[in-house]
């Protein structure tokens, strides 16, 4: 039987408001636990359940590692003091990269920078006066903001021939004035899983954009971290009720044996 019309508005904004406030106390529950990491990955969210992963993760696939620099890892970073090194992103990261390089439909793999020293970006005053507060207090050489801007060790390990390497230009996002959106068309990528720092931030931002331009991302939720350790169960919660399917490095190791 068809409701009217303002009965179905009644009806449908009573199952919003069910959702949020489930969805609110189960942020506060996570955030108030201070768990973070593989720990705070949440189960798949009962619409990602319905997917076949292990196919999805068969479609030409682009990686991306989003914001891995020596500025969150190295003794000296300007954010080495949110203590990313000991945190468990790298050797996650690691096992990502190591599994895709082995699976011949990873098609594409992207390094993107995030610097935080920005006085020669583009900017409104929005930017002008968030950038700057970033560095206040910094005393920073070209020699080591350049250094701070680097991929960390471990990951430049990793690099080969043919991938793309750049820095994120937007507040949050790849997509948006570098060669990415080029990059994904020409090798007519499909799906998209992305590691990095910050999670809240730019991994959000970039699996938002995945979306809204038409790609499936998935997030690696070990493998990646917000500024604070109790603010990632609340962010990977988010991300996985509306924007993208957040599993464990091992989770994708065994989707891609799958399909081997």
């Amino acid at each position: 039987m068809n409701l009217p019309l303002a009965n179905r508005r009644e009806a449908l904004t009573g199952a919003v408001a069910i959702t949020a406030t489930s969805l609110l106390a189960a942020n506060k529950a996570a955030a108030a636990s201070g768990t973070g990491g593989i720990d705070a990955i949440p189960p798949l969210a009962a619409h990602w359940a319905e997917l076949d992963l292990a196919e999805i993760l068969s479609r030409p696939t682009a990686y991306m590692s989003v914001s891995q620099n020596k500025s969150l890892y190295d003794p000296g970073g300007a954010q080495a003091s949110e203590g990313h090194r000991e945190r468990g992103s790298l050797p996650a990261t690691v096992k990502v990269v190591t599994a895709a390089r082995k699976a011949a439909n990873f098609k594409s793999f992207n390094w993107i920078g995030y610097e935080v020293f920005r006085e020669n970006y583009p900017q409104s005053d929005f930017d002008r006066v968030q950038y700057a507060s970033w560095v206040k207090g910094l005393n920073f050489t070209p020699d080591m903001k350049k250094q701070d801007n680097e991929l960390v060790g471990e990951l430049r390990a990793l690099v080969r021939p043919g991938d793309n390497e750049f820095n994120e230009l937007a507040l949050q996002t790849a997509f948006a004035g570098t060669q990415l959106p080029l990059e994904l068309a020409r090798k007519r990528i499909q799906t998209i899983v992305l590691t990095g720092i910050h999670l809240d931030w730019c991994i959000e931002g970039n699996a938002r954009a995945a979306r809204d331009a038409g790609y499936l991302p998935i997030v690696i939720g070990d493998a990646c971290a917000c500024q604070k350790v109790e603010q990632e169960a609340a962010a990977m919660q988010r991300i996985n009720n509306f924007f993208a399917p957040v599993i464990s490095a091992d989770r994708f190791v065994e989707l891609l044996s799958k399909r081997a």
